[in-house]
């Protein structure tokens, strides 16, 4: 999903998301938890100021954003059960109530 990010110039001059329009609201960036490169795009875990996480990346050739996936502290859909994406990203993070941009996540009994 295509957003609109707002960034900060960060340690060694790297641009850093500071805030970003979601569902037409804004929001803040409280804290950037890590991030990394992959080939073409670079990669921000943040958390927002309403708590969520989220995985934005950014493409360099293009110079756009996208949000790949957020995870909610309140979204506990399933209490016995696990959502993994099949995306080698989304299962690197391994989130146990995450929301994904790839599709239907497959269930996994805890």
């Amino acid at each position: 999903m295509r957003i609109q990010v707002k960034t900060d110039i960060g340690y060694r001059g790297v641009e850093m998301p500071s805030r970003f329009r979601l569902d037409g609201r804004e929001v803040e960036v409280v804290e950037n938890v890590d991030q990394w490169q992959g080939h073409d795009y670079r990669y921000f875990k943040v958390k927002g100021d309403d708590g969520n996480l989220y995985i934005l990346r950014f493409n360099e050739g293009r110079a756009d954003w996208e949000l790949t996936m957020f995870q909610t502290p309140r979204a506990h859909t399933f209490s016995d059960a696990r959502r993994l994406c099949e995306e080698p990203l989304c299962q690197r993070f391994g989130f146990d109530n995450m929301i994904c941009h790839h599709g239907p996540p497959r269930h996994i009994r805890a």
